[in-house]
């Protein structure tokens, strides 16, 4: 087993004589010095712990103790500022259905597959909602809308006059294909000349950066 190898020879010493504290110390020198990642890392402490268990019969509440796991690093989506998406969805949108698509992802905090498929009926403007029919959990919610988002939707619809989707593919019949609303991103990303964050999904990742741009256009 690779993972004992590794700590035998580590400290040139059987496995069986090591203290808690070695084994403690061999933990945080695989994080500290050899840098390895989380996930590696708690591949070699969950198999050092089966061979003390299985092997070495020790418990598992004492290698918890000394063999400790540790918590996966949390990569957060770096999100754009305000000035870089008013800079997306001017620069970065050529197309009035772009434009809106994307605005609300970004002003509603939408998931792309919440976006893809929303009608024109879930746009409440009488109460300033979005209705969200099964989004994450397959639970309805609903979700603020803003009225620089109205009026662009408004703006929208008298150009483009939607059929039973708010967003549609080549058939106006069907809703936005989700490959063909992350290819709507990447494209204006790409005009805008803007620095890639990510996918989609980075539009909605901080609320601060979901207040509406004021912008002519």
């Amino acid at each position: 087993m690779a993972a004992v190898y590794g700590l035998a020879r580590h400290y040139h010493q059987p496995p069986d004589r090591l203290s808690d504290e070695q084994l403690k110390e061999y933990v945080f020198y695989l994080a500290q010095e050899r840098k390895l990642a989380p996930a590696s890392l708690n591949l070699t402490v969950y198999a050092l712990r089966s061979f003390y268990q299985l092997v070495l019969q020790r418990s598992v509440e004492q290698l918890r103790g000394c063999l400790p796991s540790v918590k996966q690093a949390v990569h957060r989506p770096q999100v754009f500022s305000v000035e870089e998406m008013e800079k997306l969805l001017t620069v970065g949108c050529h197309h009035p259905k772009h434009r809106a698509f994307l605005m609300t992802v970004y002003g509603a905090g939408l998931r792309l597959n919440e976006a893809c498929h929303l009608k024109p009926a879930h746009i409440d403007s009488a109460r300033m909602v979005i209705r969200v029919e099964e989004g994450k959990g397959r639970k309805d919610r609903y979700t603020l809308l803003s009225p620089r988002l109205l009026q662009e939707l408004r703006s929208y619809w008298r150009a483009v006059q939607p059929g039973p989707w708010l967003f549609f593919g080549r058939d106006r019949q069907v809703p936005l294909p989700e490959g063909t609303g992350q290819g709507i991103f990447d494209l204006a990303v790409a005009r805008a000349g803007l620095p890639k964050k990510g996918g989609i999904h980075s539009l909605r990742q901080n609320a601060e950066c979901r207040k509406m741009p004021s912008y002519t256009g």
